[in-house]
């Protein structure tokens, strides 16, 4: 081939001669000036636009390597497709409510909030040590307290009860045509309210505390000798014998009582074995004077319509009804 023909197959793809030199950026007159620097040399790497055939080989080489990794991996996490915008869920709680349902609902949970902190406080107030709000607010807070909230402990100075204390009575009966009355067994009255109490999922504050409170109040109002220590003596008295004469009535012994005879049964807890304490578990009585009843102790003479139970507290007790 001559130089001619050669010079005219030059001409038709570039349109030069074999002496001209091809540009690295066809139809570009102003190049990216490189770094003057000597430190900075210019990167030898082919452009976007440089043809295959003037780039060097080894990096036509470097460039296909990724590309094949790529395509035996799998597309690379940035290659994966983003996802769309998340899809809108509906509103959940108050906010799926109406606008009218949303103020209801948060006054309703408004007004639970604050009758659980105001019973929390009251609680906290009744077991508390006495105190300034006690002594102004005390009778607030006993209202509020008794009788479904009693609490038989005080805070930071808790009393567990250490015995076993049983209420018996027995009741002295007029026989008609005869010449001597009778006497009735000892009524354990304690045992009958630990039945009542004793697998019951809901059961009654009287069964849990009123025969309990009433000896409570009895004992702590007369000595040793059963005598009266202050004026609530004879209240404590009266309020005993209006529970007898209710409980004697369930027993069928209303109308014919002419006599009651009350005592307690006090019994302490045995220690644990590991213990080295000494206590007497023998069961101790104390016996209180044979009362005679009068009409005011019968369930029957409550005159107001009220329950016989009613009739039995000690505020009707000391109010004379």
């Amino acid at each position: 081939m001559i130089d001619g023909d050669r010079g005219g197959m030059d001409a038709d793809h570039g349109g030069g001669t074999g002496d001209e030199k091809k540009l690295a950026w066809p139809g570009v007159t102003d190049h990216p000036k490189s770094d003057s620097r000597p430190d900075h040399p210019e990167p030898d790497h082919p452009k976007p636009d440089q043809d295959a055939e003037t780039a060097p080989a080894g990096s036509l080489e470097a460039e296909a390597a990724p590309s094949s990794a790529t395509d035996a991996s799998g597309p690379s996490p940035a290659s994966s497709v983003a996802p769309g915008p998340a899809e809108r869920r509906p509103g959940a709680g108050l906010a799926a409510l109406s606008l009218p349902y949303q103020i209801v609902a948060a006054i309703a949970l408004s007004l639970i909030g604050v009758v659980a902190c105001a019973h929390i406080a009251m609680i906290f107030l009744h077991v508390a040590p006495s105190n300034t709000l006690t002594k102004q607010h005390g009778e607030v807070v006993d209202d509020w307290v008794y009788p479904e909230f009693e609490q038989n402990w005080k805070l930071f100075a808790p009393n567990p009860l250490q015995q076993n204390v049983s209420v018996h009575v027995r009741a002295e009966l007029a026989n008609d045509g005869a010449d001597s009355n009778s006497v009735t067994r000892w009524i354990n009255l304690s045992r009958e309210d630990g039945e009542a109490i004793r697998g019951n999922v809901l059961p009654s504050h009287v069964d849990q505390n009123e025969l309990r409170r009433a000896w409570d109040f009895y004992t702590g109002s007369h000595d040793s000798e059963n005598r009266s220590t202050g004026l609530r003596g004879e209240l404590s008295e009266r309020y005993i014998r209006r529970i007898v004469m209710l409980r004697l009535a369930e027993h069928g012994y209303g109308g014919a009582v002419e006599r009651i005879q009350v005592r307690s049964a006090v019994r302490h807890v045995g220690v644990p074995s590991w213990s080295a304490e000494k206590i007497s578990t023998k069961t101790e009585y104390r016996e209180l004077p044979w009362w005679n009843v009068s009409p005011a102790d019968l369930p029957e003479t409550d005159a107001t319509g009220r329950s016989p139970q009613a009739a039995t507290s000690p505020q009707a007790v000391e109010a004379g009804e």
